[in-house]
C-alpha cells in the first residue's frame, strides 16, 4: 500500500495528501521544536480496534500529562440499518474507514509517543523517513491531513442517509415470508443494499426464475 493512502474494505482510497502550502505540520527528523499549531493526523489501528484506541489514548493524554496538546480523538461514523437474517431491522453505525482513527493534536515527541505507545496503534499514516544505508526500513513521519481533506472526511460522515447493511450474498439460500410469492424457496443472485432489495432465482411452474423481492419479505435459511 501507498505510504500515503488509505485503503477501505469497499475498495474505496483516500488521498492523504501532503500539507497545502505554506501550512506547517510535516515533522522532520530529528523532531522539529515544538509548535502549538494543532492538526488532524490518521492513525492506524488494528483491525476492529478503533473504539478501544480511541478510549485508550484518552486516558494515557491525561495520565501522560499531554491532554493540552492531544485534543480530539475521532472515529468518522455514518448511520446505517442492518437487515438481520429474519428481516428485522437494527439501527447502527458504520465507519467511514475501519482500521483507523483521526486524532487532532500539537506534533511533538510526548505526543507522537503517546499515540505510539497505545495498545493496538500500528502506526501513523505518513511518509517513510528512510535509513541512508537503505538495507533497513526507516520511521514513518506523520504527515497532517490538510483542511480540505478533514472538510471531506467530516462532511461524508455527517451525511444523513443511511447505508443499508443486510446479512445475506449471493448463493445463500432464502424464503419468502410475505408478498405474492410467499413461502418459495430460491436462492439469491444479486443483493441491492442502496435499494433495500434482492433479487432471488425462486422455482415458479417448474422453471427457475429470477424475482425482485423486498429484504422485509424474505429470511434466510440456515
Amino acid at each position: 500500500m501507498s505510504d500515503n493512502l488509505i485503503t477501505t474494505d469497499s475498495s474505496e482510497v483516500l488521498d492523504l495528501p501532503a500539507p497545502n502550502e505554506g501550512e506547517e505540520g510535516t515533522v522532520q527528523a530529528p523532531v522539529a521544536a515544538k509548535t502549538a499549531v494543532a492538526r488532524w493526523y490518521a492513525v492506524q489501528v488494528a483491525s476492529s480496534c478503533e473504539k478501544k484506541v480511541k478510549a485508550t489514548l484518552e486516558q494515557r493524554a491525561v495520565t501522560l500529562g499531554v491532554s493540552n496538546r492531544i485534543l480530539e480523538i475521532e472515529i468518522p461514523q455514518t448511520p446505517a440499518v442492518k437487515v438481520k437474517k429474519d428481516g428485522s431491522r437494527q439501527s447502527t453505525e458504520e465507519k467511514v474507514f475501519p482500521g483507523y482513527v483521526l486524532v487532532r493534536m500539537v506534533l511533538d515527541e510526548d505526543t507522537m509517543m503517546a499515540v505510539r505507545s497505545t495498545p493496538n496503534v500500528i502506526n501513523f499514516v505518513g511518509a517513510e523517513d528512510r535509513r541512508a544505508t537503505g538495507k533497513a526500513r526507516g520511521h514513518i513521519k506523520p504527515r497532517p491531513l490538510s483542511r480540505s481533506e478533514v472538510d471531506r472526511i467530516f462532511k461524508r460522515a455527517a451525511e444523513k442517509k443511511a447505508v443499508v447493511k443486510v446479512d445475506l450474498t449471493e448463493g445463500d439460500q432464502i424464503v419468502v415470508t410475505g408478498g405474492p410469492f410467499k413461502d418459495f424457496q430460491g436462492e439469491v443472485i444479486e443483493v441491492s443494499g442502496e435499494r433495500n432489495k434482492l433479487k432471488a432465482l425462486l422455482s415458479i411452474f417448474g422453471r427457475e426464475t429470477p424475482v425482485e423481492l423486498e429484504f422485509s419479505q424474505i429470511s434466510k435459511q440456515n
